[in-house]
């Protein structure tokens, strides 16, 4: 039984004709979960494609529960918004045209920060995610703030 599941999922993706990033007019949202070490949340995301391998979009995180000493926060110390631009490089290392990696950089109302990310798409509207961020500078220094560290995000993503 094993062997027939195995059979029909790889016939199911060889037969996907889904491309990554198709480049200028490309949209992508993406829904997942935001990982840190002091909290934990949700993340969702949005890209455009100004042209063959570049995009620009935004993304927004909000903290559901942080971890000892820092679960009264507020709305403000919960949520972060963030401007992005992506290199998209999955044609240029050629893996698979369902497979996309992108590079890039952020800006956000609580730092200047960067992100690698991935994505594999199984049909040609859904795939899955993974992506890591991180604070190249951060705006103040001495704030409690969950959404200046190192984070993953992990879950899905649409092609619109």
């Amino acid at each position: 039984m094993k062997n027939i599941l195995l059979a029909v999922a790889l016939l199911a993706f060889s037969f996907a004709n889904a491309q990554a990033f198709e480049g200028k007019g490309d949209q992508k949202f993406q829904v997942g979960a935001n990982l840190q070490e002091y909290a934990t949340g949700i993340n969702v995301s949005f890209d455009h494609g100004l042209g063959q391998n570049i995009s620009v979009g935004v993304s927004s995180s909000y903290a559901l529960g942080g971890s000892s000493g820092i679960e009264n926060l507020d709305f403000e110390d919960r949520f972060d918004l963030k401007a992005r631009f992506n290199a998209n490089l999955g044609n240029v290392i050629n893996i698979d045209e369902n497979f996309d990696f992108y590079p890039g950089l952020n800006l956000s109302l609580k730092n200047f920060g960067g992100h690698v990310g991935a994505r594999y798409f199984f049909t040609e509207g859904f795939g899955v995610y993974t992506e890591a961020s991180f604070p190249l500078a951060k705006y103040e220094e001495n704030s409690i703030d969950i959404h200046n560290q190192f984070a993953v995000n992990i879950g899905m993503s649409f092609n619109i």
